[in-house]
C-alpha cells in the first residue's frame, strides 16, 4: 500500500465512517480520557493523550512484525485526530484569552497617550 493510499484510507475512516459510528473524535477521545482517568484515579489524561496512546498501541502491534495495513491506517488516523483536537484546543484558548483581556484591560491603557 502506498503513502497516498494509507492516508486516503485514514481520511475516509476518521472523517466519515468512524465519526458516524462514534461521534466526533474529540468527543470520543474525551470520553475515553474520562474513563482512563477514573480507572487511574487521576486527572492527567486528555483527548490528545488518548490519540497518542492509541497511536502507541498501533506502534506496538506493528513492532511485532505482524502489523496489518489497518494498523498503519489507524496510526495515521490517530495522529490526524490528535492534531485536530490540539488545534481546536489552542483556538479555544486563544478566544478565551482574548475575551479575558478585553474585559480586564481598560482601553485607556492600550493607547500610546496613556504611556506618554
Amino acid at each position: 500500500m502506498t503513502r497516498a493510499e494509507t492516508l486516503e484510507k485514514a481520511r475516509k475512516a476518521v472523517c466519515g465512517e468512524r465519526e458516524g459510528e462514534y461521534g466526533s473524535p474529540e468527543d470520543n477521545f474525551n470520553r475515553i480520557a474520562d474513563l482512563w482517568n477514573a480507572y487511574l484515579g487521576s486527572e492527567i489524561v486528555n483527548a490528545v493523550d488518548v490519540s497518542m496512546m492509541m497511536s502507541l498501541l498501533k506502534v506496538a502491534r506493528i513492532k511485532t512484525g505482524k502489523g496489518s495495513d489497518d494498523s498503519f491506517i489507524d496510526l495515521a488516523g490517530y495522529a490526524a485526530c490528535g492534531a485536530e483536537i490540539q488545534a481546536r484546543a489552542k483556538e479555544r484558548l486563544g478566544r478565551m484569552l482574548e475575551a479575558c483581556t478585553a474585559r480586564t484591560i481598560p482601553t485607556s491603557t492600550l493607547t500610546t497617550e496613556a504611556h506618554g
